[in-house]
């Protein structure tokens, strides 16, 4: 899946860089001259488990405009969540980062949004802020500010939603994934005991299944998150421009205790 690669490329890269800096036991070590805390170090957990989403701090200017939630995404306005954001090219990876959240830290403070857009003049590490969050970082006079940004988990409540495109049907269905707390690295799809099929993530973020045919529905399906979560949903009833709630929400990752939580 072409637009999933440059994401997926440097997660898995941190998460080698991650092993590397685990501070692993040279070969020349035996197990009775390990400290107890490279023994410990040795049992942690795989990366995917870390809280870290991508440990790189990214560095940029930020802008603003006139949001309202919606956009390249393709999701609804939403008056009342204006903590939006767009996003430069690069790091918008084709829509990969489409309902991810990002931590901002500006000149007067921080802020937290969810990404919505494509700013398509934006350079990389470049972000443009709806007016609302620029505020919270800095005097909207100044127009323009160097910040540093990094991927959050997403304040979601409630289960993951399903919502299919206006216009879909049983020859051509696209769904979007929305209310998710972590990004979505993958969606896999099946109608009544076929096998599941791995949807591609369209530029406009819905995802779609080959040729675009599914059936009447209803659906099951298994959505997977950048940590390697997967949540399963079955029997998600089919209807266009609606959306059916899912049956859970990915773990809230607690950065206290360094792990995904239930």
């Amino acid at each position: 899946m072409k637009l999933f690669a440059p994401m997926l490329m440097y997660i898995f890269s941190l998460f080698a860089a991650a092993a590397v800096a685990s501070g692993c036991a040279k070969d020349t070590d035996s197990p009775a001259e390990q400290s107890a805390q490279e023994q410990e170090d040795a049992q942690s957990p795989e990366p995917h488990d870390s809280c870290i989403l991508d440990a790189r701090e990214y560095s940029g200017n930020a802008t603003y405009y006139a949001a309202d939630g919606s956009g390249a995404c393709s999701f609804p306005k939403s008056p009342t969540d204006l903590r939006v954001a767009a996003l430069n090219p690069q790091d918008f990876a084709g829509s990969a980062a489409c309902g991810a959240c990002v931590e901002v830290d500006g000149p007067d403070g921080s802020v937290r949004v969810r990404i919505v857009d494509l700013c398509p003049g934006c350079e990389p590490g470049d972000i443009d802020l709806s007016a609302e969050a620029f505020a919270e970082i800095a005097d909207p006079d100044a127009g323009r500010v160097p910040v540093t940004w990094r991927f959050a988990p997403c304040p979601a409540d409630g289960p993951i939603r399903y919502h299919f495109k206006e216009g879909s049907n049983q020859w051509w269905t696209a769904v979007q994934v929305r209310n998710h707390r972590q990004p979505i690295a993958t969606v896999e799809i099946k109608a009544g005991d076929e096998a599941y099929q791995q949807a591609e993530r369209s530029a406009y973020n819905y995802f779609i299944v080959g040729d675009g045919g599914m059936g009447v529905g209803p659906y099951d399906f298994r959505v997977t998150d950048t940590f390697g979560q997967v949540l399963e949903d079955r029997d998600i009833p089919f209807s266009p421009d609606t959306w059916a709630d899912g049956q859970a929400q990915f773990p809230v990752c607690d950065p206290a205790l360094g792990a995904p939580q239930n």
